[in-house]
């Protein structure tokens, strides 16, 4: 569950305008010719809007010849993401710099669309690929989920769940493969917001730090390091930060008190539907593996002690609970940048993260990879 009052880290500006500061290492003169030709083209008009501050800004309207050919000559200060509207109901997304771009569609033939020159625009085409083939098996999971969920068939849930959750890690590896094969190409700024940004944090830090030596002093750029040196002290490899919290008893109990221990920190409430939905399977493999080593600490985001040490007894949670009972303006919350729970982190005997956003089967098959 998201807490409302704030707002979940976002990577979708990485699809906004990229203003440089100073000119790029990738040769480059400032202007850029956009052309094609459009066939049996109902009636209406060519635009081209450019990506500015979340939202796109349109740029001029480009006039069509006779024959369906366009073209328009293009400036710009440095990288940029834009989108051709072709008669208002074919969209076709450019990343431009420093190539003039040729777009070809025919209305007849969706399968049609080609876009030459530009190897960041073409690159831009492949994401969006990429894009539209994950979004439509979401799209069916969902589908088969809502069924499953007015069957009320658990089975079915749990299995869908875990397809999900498969995909996910699938998918994460596509999109790896894709962005290293386009080679320090701007336009793989618009593929790392498929990426999930803990798990893959290592490999966006790598990619965005040889992104800003090609493209030096570009904003759009600068503002993704920033927030991922915020990022940095949680990424995984690094020693997880102390939380030092009550238990349900007023006993101060600190988080590096589990050295030596497996443990995996688990943010929760009483009142978090899902967090309780999960609870069983926690508590399953806590009692399979806790005698080899494993621990959980529970971080609870309860407002009241009655609620939280409720839920401890009703689920049967047995193993460590601290709480500052401040919600998510919970001391720890604060420091582990959590904006929505359930929320996990796994951490080794020497209290460094190895795992994050664990559960379900994902967890069962993390303490299965380090216990078996």
């Amino acid at each position: 569950m998201k807490n409302p009052s704030v707002a979940s880290l976002s990577f979708l500006f990485l699809l906004l305008v990229m203003a440089c500061g100073q000119e790029s290492k990738q040769e480059f003169d400032g202007s850029v010719k956009v052309s094609g030709v459009v066939k049996n083209a109902p009636e209406g008009r060519i635009e081209l809007y450019k990506f500015v501050n979340e939202s796109t800004e349109i740029i001029g309207e480009i006039p069509m010849g006779s024959g369906g050919d366009f073209e328009y000559e293009l400036s710009l200060e440095g990288p940029a993401f834009f989108e051709l509207h072709f008669m208002n109901q074919k969209i076709v997304k450019l990343a431009l710099f420093a190539e003039d771009v040729e777009v070809f569609y025919d209305f007849n033939d969706e399968a049609s669309l080609k876009v030459e020159g530009s190897e960041d625009s073409q690159n831009l085409q492949k994401i969006e690929a990429l894009t539209a083939e994950y979004q439509k098996t979401i799209n069916e999971l969902n589908t088969a989920y809502f069924e499953a969920m007015s069957k009320r068939d658990q089975e079915a849930i749990k299995s869908i769940q875990t397809t999900a959750m498969n995909l996910e890690v699938t998918q994460g590896q596509k999109v790896k493969e894709v962005l290293t094969g386009m080679e320090g190409s701007f336009a793989t700024m618009a593929g790392i917001s498929m990426l999930n940004i803990k798990n893959d944090f290592q490999y966006i830090d790598e990619l965005v730090a040889g992104l800003n030596e090609k493209y030096p002093n570009t904003k759009m750029i600068q503002s993704l390091m920033n927030q991922l040196d915020d990022m940095r002290a949680l990424s995984i490899g690094q020693v997880a930060p102390e939380i030092s919290l009550p238990n349900p008893n007023g006993e101060l109990i600190k988080l590096s008190d589990l050295r030596g221990k497996y443990v995996l920190i688990d943010f929760w409430a009483a009142w978090c539907r899902p967090c309780r939905e999960e609870n069983p399977n926690v508590v399953r493999l806590y009692n399979q593996y806790k005698d080899q080593g494993f621990e959980v600490f529970g971080v609870s985001l309860d407002r009241t002690k009655e609620a939280w040490v409720k839920a401890i007894a009703d689920d049967n949670l047995t193993w460590t609970h601290v709480s500052d009972l401040k919600y998510f303006n919970s001391e720890a919350a604060a420091i582990y940048q959590i904006n929505a729970i359930p929320a996990t982190y796994m951490l080794d005997p020497e209290g460094k993260i190895i795992g994050k956003d664990l559960r379900g089967a994902s967890l069962e098959n993390k303490l299965k990879e380090i216990f078996e």
